[in-house]
């Protein structure tokens, strides 16, 4: 399934995308749902977060850029941060620039939706806890990191976080690329096979930490090619299976 979140007529509605047409749902996105009688042309509405999350949680310095660079052994602790949900803006919406800086760093990644309260699970049981996926730009103030290695308030601003276009439910994350191009100059195009922490290892260490809840986000790292970027650029974050997110720097 594709799930999306998009405004029409004033009212937010939650619905399927089918190629071009979206059917309208009514009840528990996570649970039981129904389709109702409307349908609308992707073009007619404006596509929103494709859900309201209940905590985002990413994680750094993930990817290698070739397999044979993949450490034999682990780190302990993982480098994980957490994000404000108000950082988070849909597709097409402006990523706004501090104002005492001007350039930030876009970061594509692959989203990781939780749909039920996960503690304590073994990695071979972590795809059960996952409602599903949709892309994700970490976007990052590297200006504003502490020198002792404080990562939070350069993930934190308003418009750091955007999300969408859609959530899908049915892709193997394990076999997605991760892509991004800025003003249409590729920049990044990584497999998740090149991830150091897996999506189970991840998911797994976090249900240690915390009690991981339905709508939590995991953003899982960004590839290799991420930069600056400046006003006017537009960033365009990939995964084919999920769709496109485009971003205007301003």
């Amino acid at each position: 399934m594709k799930f999306s979140r998009f405004i029409i007529n004033d009212k937010i509605k939650y619905g399927i995308v089918e190629r071009n047409l979206i059917r309208v749902i009514s009840g528990d996105l996570y649970g039981d749902w129904e389709y109702t009688s409307e349908e609308y042309s992707v073009d007619q509405v404006k596509l929103l977060t494709p859900i309201i999350p209940n905590q985002i949680i990413g994680i750094g310095r993930n990817y290698v850029t070739n397999i044979d660079e993949k450490p034999s052994v682990l780190p302990e602790i993982p480098v994980f941060f957490m994000k404000p949900t108000s950082s988070i803006i849909g597709p097409n919406d402006d990523i706004f620039l501090p104002k005492t800086i001007d350039k930030v760093k876009f970061e594509s990644e692959l989203a990781v939706i939780i749909g039920k309260e996960a503690k304590n699970i073994a990695e071979d049981e972590v795809l059960h806890y996952i409602f599903g996926y949709t892309v994700s730009n970490d976007v990052t103030a590297p200006q504003f990191f502490h020198e002792d290695g404080h990562w939070m308030v350069g993930k934190s601003f308003d418009t750091f976080t955007p999300l969408g276009p859609y959530v899908v439910t049915d892709i193997n994350p394990f076999k997605v690329k991760v892509k991004a191009r800025v003003n249409n100059i590729e920049k990044q195009n990584s497999g998740t096979d090149l991830m150091i922490f897996s999506i189970n290892k991840m998911v797994s260490y976090l249900s240690e930490v915390m009690t991981l809840k339905q709508g939590d986000i995991i953003l899982t790292g960004s590839p290799v090619g991420a930069e600056l970027v400046i006003t006017g650029d537009i960033v365009e974050c990939e995964i084919e299976e999920i769709g496109k997110l485009n971003n205007r720097v301003f």
